[in-house]
């Protein structure tokens, strides 16, 4: 059995590496994946708050403390494209084109700066909720009181897909979601709207997610 870390943004991607892709990995090739919660903060006294990206460098601490687990086959990240701190590597020289073009940049510069080969970025175009937009109808079934605004939803990303949801400040995902359904909490809503669309699904309309999960799959096929 191979083991894999994963180091995650928040409490809703962890939520989803432990509901729907740990199952799975393991399912289909006996991988182990565990997540890490990214580290934001620590006090004097030594607590640790947790959740969120603040900045690289915390980040690179992270992932280099869990490369330090010879244990591990592979680290890999889930953390939001949109809102990466601004000295992330390769923001700075951030190539014209394609939000696909832009997000393998930014990987792969990633991939550099940390410089293992056991390292396997990978960064969601634009956030979490770009998942839920797969299939935004299922938001209806978890805030069956919003459901009147599902349609106006619907319309806004009409012909847009989920992966090229952009990130302006009021146009990425999660802020078009709270334009219609306000009591959207992405911790609680979130992990349930995806579980109830599938991976498969997902896989269909998010080709840099499937890529990366593809990659992880990979894994079983070395060693068998």
């Amino acid at each position: 059995m191979k083991r894999v870390l994963i180091y995650v943004e928040g409490q809703t991607e962890e939520t989803f590496v432990r509901d729907v892709l740990a199952p799975h990995l393991m399912k289909t090739c006996q991988i182990e994946l565990k997540p890490t919660l990214a580290r934001t903060k620590h006090t004097k006294s030594g607590q640790t708050f947790k959740g969120g990206i603040v900045s690289y460098a915390q980040v690179k601490g992270d992932i280099q403390r869990l490369l330090g687990d010879s244990n591990a086959a592979l680290v890999t990240t889930m953390i939001d494209y949109y809102g990466l701190p601004d000295n992330f590597p390769g923001k700075d020289t951030l190539p014209a084109g394609t939000p696909y073009v832009r997000v393998r940049h930014l990987e792969n510069a990633f991939a550099n700066d940390i410089g293992d080969p056991r390292f396997l970025p990978f960064l969601v175009l634009h956030e979490f909720e770009t998942l839920v937009l797969v299939k935004p109808e299922n938001l209806g079934k978890v805030l069956p009181q919003y459901e009147n605004q599902l349609q106006a939803l619907v319309k806004n990303i009409r012909g847009i897909p989920p992966e090229e949801v952009n990130d302006g400040p009021q146009t990425h995902p999660s802020a078009r979601i709270l334009q219609h359904f306000r009591g959207y909490q992405r911790r609680l809503h979130g992990p349930l709207v995806i579980k109830d669309i599938g991976l498969e699904t997902i896989r269909e309309q998010c080709t840099h997610f499937n890529e990366w999960l593809k990659k992880l799959e990979g894994l079983c096929e070395v060693t068998q």
